[in-house]
C-alpha cells in the first residue's frame, strides 16, 4: 500500500476497482454538469468561507472530542467520542447538506430531492432547504417512516414533503430508487442531495470532502488533548458510509492510524436477516456505482435487515469497498442485540444516548485490540432521540421474554 493515496478517486471516479458512474442516459447531463463543477466550487475561497461560516455559526462546529473516562476504564483503553450528535439537527449529515445546498445554488437548481433511512439526512436536507428557501422533497421507505416518526414530523415542520417508498422492503434502498426516478423526470430543475458516500461519481468524493471536516477537527483536537499527532484508531459505523468517510479522510494515507468499520449484522451474519455487506456482499452495481453489495447468483439485490434504519442498506460506499479490499480498513459486524447493549451502556456510563447507527461502532470496541495507552476515536455520528421508540419497544419485548 506504500505510495498509494486513498483520498480521491481517479478521473473516472474509481477507487481502485470500485466507483464510477453507471447511470441512465437521461441523467448524464446532470451528473456530468456536477462532475465538471464540484471540485472547482469546493476549492473556491468564497465557497469555503460561506461553508465554514455556516458550519461554525449555524451547525455549531467544531463538535467536541470528549474523553469518555468511565467507558475507557471499562475497556482498558483511551476512548474519545467525536460528538457529531451535538451538531444542529443531531447528526453528521448536516455537514454534507450545507455544502451541497451551496453547490445546488451555484448550479441554479431551485428544487431539491433527497433519500433518507434513519431520517437524519432528510431532516438535514429539509433544514438547509428552509434556510435557503428552496423546494424540498424527501423519499423515505414506508417502514422507516413508521419507525422514525419523530424525524418525519421534523421534516414536515421544516416544510419538506415526505414521500413514502412502498416498493421492495420499503426501506432506504427503495427510497433511493424512488429519488433517482424523480431525478430522471425532473433533471433540469432538480439537484439530488445524496446523503451517503455512494452513488455515481462525483457523489462519493463530493460527500467525503464535505464530511472531511470531522477528521480535520479530530486531527487538531487529539493533539490538543493528548499532545500526540494522531489517534491510534478511528472507529465508525458504516452503511453507505458518509460519517466513516469523514472521520477517516485526513488519516487515510497515515498507516499509523488503524481504520475500523462497524456494520450491521442484524439478527446474525448468516441468519438471512443481516446487512453485513463486507462479509455477505460481492462486486456489483447499485445506485450508479460499482461496489460490494448483497445480491443473489442472478445479480438480484438481497433485501438487507437491521434494526437500525440508517444501516439497513444492501451496499457500501465504493471508498469503503476499496479500503476493505486493500486491507486498509478492518470491518466488524455487530448484531441488533449487541448494538442495543451498547446503547444502554453509553447511556448509563456516560450519560449520552447515542443513535442506533453509532451504537454499532461502540459495540465492537472490545474486539479491535486497543491497548491501555492507545487512543481510540469513535465517531458518535448521531443522537438517540429518533430511536427512542425502538429502544422502548426493544426493552418491552425483552421484559416480556423474561
Amino acid at each position: 500500500m506504500k505510495n498509494i493515496s486513498f483520498k480521491h478517486p481517479d478521473t473516472l471516479g474509481f477507487y481502485g476497482e470500485f466507483g464510477g458512474a453507471y447511470i441512465p442516459e437521461m441523467l448524464y447531463a446532470n451528473v456530468e454538469e456536477l462532475r465538471q463543477i464540484y471540485q472547482e466550487v469546493i476549492d473556491d475561497e468564497a465557497f469555503q468561507a460561506t461553508y465554514k461560516s455556516l458550519l461554525r455559526d449555524y451547525v455549531g462546529r467544531p463538535s467536541p472530542l470528549y474523553f469518555a473516562k468511565r467507558l475507557s476504564e471499562k475497556y482498558n483503553t483511551k476512548i474519545w467520542l467525536k460528538r457529531e450528535d451535538l451538531n444542529h439537527t443531531g447528526a453528521h449529515k448536516v455537514n454534507n447538506t450545507v455544502g451541497q445546498i451551496l453547490i445546488a445554488q451555484r448550479l441554479g437548481k431551485k428544487r431539491i430531492i433527497a433519500e433518507t433511512g434513519a431520517g437524519q439526512h432528510g431532516v438535514a436536507t429539509a433544514t438547509v432547504c428552509a434556510l435557503m428557501g428552496l423546494e424540498c422533497h424527501v423519499y423515505m421507505g414506508a417502514v422507516d417512516i413508521e419507525r422514525q416518526a419523530p424525524n418525519v414530523a421534523r421534516m414536515k415542520m421544516l416544510g419538506a414533503e415526505v414521500i413514502p417508498a412502498e416498493t421492495g422492503s420499503k426501506t432506504l434502498k427503495d427510497a433511493t430508487n424512488e429519488a433517482i426516478r424523480d431525478w430522471i423526470n425532473n433533471a433540469e430543475t432538480t439537484h439530488y442531495i445524496i446523503g451517503s458516500a455512494i452513488g455515481p461519481h462525483p457523489y462519493p468524493d463530493m460527500v467525503t470532502q464535505l464530511q472531511a471536516i470531522i477528521s480535520e477537527e479530530i486531527s487538531w483536537q487529539i493533539k490538543e488533548h493528548t499532545g500526540k499527532e494522531h489517534p491510534d484508531y478511528v472507529l465508525a459505523c458504516v452503511g453507505g458510509g458518509s460519517n466513516a468517510a469523514g472521520a477517516f479522510y485526513h488519516f487515510l494515507d497515515d498507516q499509523r492510524v488503524k481504520l475500523i468499520l462497524a456494520e450491521a449484522a442484524g439478527k446474525g451474519i448468516h441468519s438471512g436477516h443481516s446487512a453485513a455487506t463486507s462479509i455477505l456482499g460481492t462486486r456489483g452495481i447499485i445506485h450508479g456505482c460499482k461496489t460490494l453489495l448483497m445480491q443473489d447468483p442472478d445479480g438480484q439485490i438481497v433485501e438487507p435487515y437491521s434494526l437500525s434504519a440508517g444501516l439497513d442498506y444492501p451496499g457500501i460506499g465504493p471508498l469503503h469497498a476499496h479500503l476493505i479490499s486493500t486491507g486498509r480498513a478492518k470491518v466488524y459486524a455487530a448484531t441488533d442485540d449487541e448494538a442495543m447493549q451498547a446503547v444502554y451502556e453509553l447511556s448509563k456510563i456516560e450519560g449520552i444516548i447515542p443513535a442506533l447507527e453509532s451504537a454499532h461502532a461502540l459495540a465492537v470496541i472490545d474486539r479491535i485490540g486497543a491497548g491501555p495507552e492507545e487512543n481510540v476515536v469513535v465517531s458518535l455520528s448521531g443522537r438517540g432521540d429518533k430511536d427512542l421508540n425502538t429502544y422502548m419497544n426493544y426493552e418491552n419485548i425483552k421484559n416480556e421474554v423474561h
